[in-house]
């Protein structure tokens, strides 16, 4: 079906509209069934051999009947905040368009123009993943022990030239002071004091950490939250803040320095432990996708990005080749000026038709 955008091929349904028709749905992580509903009518209407809402929300599909295992994981959910869906030109705005409805309506359109003969060798799974956008993670961790794949696409913004191979690890710390009330004339630190003197110690251990490295394998820090309270006569004091984890430093050994800098006045509680991940350059999957990227145009670039995703969740499990792959720009993710560029979304869908139709060779 054609488009004043260009031809999409074996697509049964305009694919700016579908893509414009989930961007109306609000989903903010946590309220994904109504948009997961929406996913799951459009996979019927393209002639998924199955397409349902599982228990996670996740919207899910499969199509094809070959040995070779492909799950393709995007995520339904996004963070708050409405940015008006509209068309500008070649640009379609709205809340989810880069991060990440925009990369799942690429996976369901380019498996739906896949040809037979490619879905005799290829069983394609497509879920759009719930609660990506929090901790939880709930949609990935829902899937994660249900299914064995060969090879797994995580659906991100990575521009349509460029293959993700790898994301820095993640862990929340919350730092708690809680003490006797006292007079400000007084020589002693108050709750907040002492939890700010912590983050402050934390902040130069990661700036000695970071020396000499480049962004991807430097230790990020971000103050998410701080408050006071004044609960009786008592100080309360709560601070939680984030860490970026590069490859080189793992989860524990994270923990073991932010115990190590904490008085034993202050209390830590660690979540969020999400562990780095780095995939290898030549596998059949990165091959197939820099395939796919020159036949419609593009030169492949490989990239390394310093959040996380849902790979973070399924890599430890799924032992497989990995990338990250789909339209968009990055550094639009969550901003108010969220769009995808609508012939970057169209060129994607096609890369990535031809890199599963070269899988399945």
């Amino acid at each position: 079906m054609g488009s004043r955008f260009g031809d999409t091929r074996c697509v049964s349904m305009d694919p700016i509209e579908f893509l414009k028709g989930a961007l109306e749905i609000p989903s903010v992580s946590g309220q994904e069934r109504a948009v997961a509903q929406y996913l799951v009518e459009g996979m019927k209407k393209l002639g998924y051999s199955r397409a349902w809402v599982d228990e996670a929300d996740n919207a899910r599909g499969q199509t094809g009947s070959g040995p070779l295992q492909v799950v393709l994981l995007g995520h339904t959910d996004t963070v708050p905040g409405v940015v008006p869906v509209r068309l500008e030109g070649e640009k379609l705005f709205g809340r989810g368009s880069v991060d990440a409805k925009g990369p799942f309506v690429t996976f369901l359109l380019a498996v739906a123009g896949l040809a037979p003969e490619v879905l005799q060798k290829l069983t394609v799974h497509v879920i759009g993943a719930t609660e990506e956008e929090v901790p939880s993670s709930k949609g990935a961790r829902y899937v994660v022990g249900k299914l064995k794949p060969d090879f797994v696409v995580i659906g991100e913004p990575s521009s349509w030239q460029g293959i993700t191979l790898g994301y820095k690890g993640r862990l929340l710390v919350r730092v708690r002071r809680e003490k006797d009330n006292f007079h400000s004339a007084h020589h002693e630190p108050n709750a907040a004091e002492e939890i700010i003197s912590y983050f402050v110690s934390i902040k130069a251990w990661a700036e000695a950490m970071n020396v000499g490295q480049g962004p991807f394998n430097q230790v990020q820090y971000n103050l998410r939250d701080f408050k006071i309270e004044h609960p009786d006569n008592r100080q309360l004091a709560e601070m939680k803040f984030d860490l970026r984890l590069p490859p080189r430093l793992s989860v524990e050994e994270a923990i073991r320095h932010l115990s190590a800098y904490a008085p034993p006045i202050l209390d830590l509680d660690f979540s969020g432990r999400e562990v780095p991940y780095v995939g290898p350059k030549d596998t059949p999957l990165t091959r197939a996708l820099r395939v796919g990227i020159r036949q419609a145009g593009g030169e492949p670039v490989f990239k390394y990005k310093t959040g996380t995703s849902d790979m973070n969740i399924v890599a430890p499990n799924w032992k497989v080749p990995m990338v990250a792959y789909g339209p968009g720009d990055s550094t639009l993710d969550h901003t108010p000026n969220e769009h995808v560029e609508i012939p970057e979304f169209l060129k994607a869908i096609e890369a990535l038709r031809t890199a599963l139709t070269w899988l399945a060779k």
